[in-house]
């Protein structure tokens, strides 16, 4: 007769610091290997400026089951999907500041699966970020098909507490109100407290004293509000249970993001790579075979931009350019080229090409937040966790080097980060992979 295994249970919880976000998935696979998380049926709360829900384009479907050979294979987009199709993750929560509209608000039920004719994993939603990267199929063409449902939530910043001038309220404590709460306490069993029935309500900032601003804070957290911590609360319940196993998932870009691309290319130059990369969205009404056309369409154009600028990195001669220039939606190839060698005489041709598979029907966000507006995200994000079951583990991601969470403001979040989840949590066990991980490493 077999025996049924243990769930184990963290004396403290643990939080790993990573800074390519792909590189949480082996941590996330310890905690399955340990039984910390179960093999099947986890929720992953995902806090970031964009969504990560791609899937690598051309992976065997079958690198989902070797592990080494599969964290090679992810990228910073692309790392939850795989996670889904091998049967591990059931539900993600998707939290997003409110710059980030990738993806529509509310939920979305699609299949993850392998596809019949190409054996790579493709989905069946039907969303725009997915027929952009033309990764949408039809249900009947996925084997060893996984659910899954994907829950779009918008946070809104709040006003953090009122600070009392009351002299115990340093720089070196910011959120003098945060360390008065009680923390969340685990019971003995491993399971966490259920959902609390009160919503903390955000005070306007000290010195706030005009009706209009103190309307203006209350009416931000109003429980009917759109991305106000009541709105997030209760649309959570309905994802998370009190006993779920679920990974709280936080880029530091949530709270201030950039585009790096802006930075590499003039305004012209991307404007150029929006008109060749661009995506013509179907109609909402259209039926599958309009879908089918629109992946296949959308598929053929992005295979011919890579391999045109895979043309020109080795050799970008006037001929090679015009030749490519001729295709159907590419005369405007000549001018980028161009104006990239007026600035560079041997352009990144393979940047180009990632660059240009940003810019479909929607670009990437890009919003530097004030300190102030970060504060406010971080207060935001305090409350609702506040109010949720306490997470198996918590995995973080600065995404610094890449510049999409800005370089100067990246270490001031994370300490700020740290302390909330600590007033929530109690003693957490920080682990900073990100000092010590060999970036050659397929484990990070």
């Amino acid at each position: 007769m077999s025996s049924t295994l243990r769930k184990r249970f963290y004396q403290k919880l643990p939080v790993w610091i990573v800074e390519d976000h792909h590189e949480v998935v082996c941590y996330i696979y310890r905690a399955i290997g340990s039984r910390h998380l179960p093999l099947s049926n986890i929720q992953l709360v995902h806090l970031d400026s964009h969504p990560d829900l791609l899937i690598p384009v051309n992976m065997c479907a079958d690198t989902v089951f070797d592990k080494e050979k599969l964290f090679r294979e992810l990228s910073i987009e692309n790392w939850i999907m795989p996670m889904v199709y091998a049967g591990h993750v059931s539900c993600v929560a998707w939290l997003h500041p409110y710059w980030s509209q990738q993806i529509q608000e509310g939920e979305h039920r699609m299949n993850v699966g392998k596809e019949s004719s190409t054996s790579t994993i493709r989905v069946t939603c039907t969303d725009n970020y997915f027929l952009s990267d033309g990764l949408y199929v039809r249900k009947e063409q996925l084997k060893n098909s996984q659910p899954l449902r994907l829950s779009v939530i918008r946070v809104n910043p709040v006003k953090p507490p009122q600070r009392l001038n009351t002299g115990q309220g340093t720089e070196k404590d910011p959120y003098p109100s945060l360390s008065k709460k009680p923390r969340t306490e685990r019971r003995k069993d491993g399971e966490s407290k259920p959902f609390s029935a009160t919503i903390d309500t955000p005070q306007p900032l000290e010195g706030s004293n005009s009706k209009e601003e103190q309307s203006s804070s209350r009416t931000e957290d109003c429980a009917d509000d759109e991305g106000s911590t009541s709105y997030i609360v209760e649309k959570m319940a309905s994802v998370l249970g009190k006993t779920d196993a679920y990974v709280l998932d936080i880029d530091l870009d949530f709270f201030s993001c950039k585009n790096p691309f802006k930075d590499l290319y003039t305004e012209e130059e991307y404007s150029i790579l929006k008109e060749l990369y661009n995506f013509k969205v179907p109609n909402l009404s259209a039926d599958e075979d309009e879908l089918d056309e629109c992946v296949d369409h959308r598929t053929r154009q992005l295979e011919d931009l890579e391999a045109a600028f895979a043309d020109l990195l080795e050799n970008d001669a006037e001929e090679t350019i015009g030749r490519w220039s001729r295709n159907s939606g590419m005369s405007s190839l000549a001018r980028l080229v161009s104006s990239l060698k007026a600035r560079n005489p041997c352009p990144d041709y393979e940047m180009v090409h990632q660059a240009g598979l940003t810019c479909d029907s929607m670009e990437l966000p890009h919003h530097i937040s004030s300190d102030d507006e970060i504060d406010r995200l971080i207060s935001a994000v305090q409350l609702f966790l506040k109010d949720l079951p306490t997470p198996t583990l918590v995995t973080m991601s600065r995404s610094s080097l890449d510049e999409y969470c800005p370089v100067e403001q990246v270490d001031s979040v994370q300490s700020k980060v740290l302390f909330i989840l600590e007033g929530l949590y109690g003693d957490l066990d920080v682990y900073k992979e990100y000092k010590s991980c060999n970036r050659d490493s397929p484990n990070c």
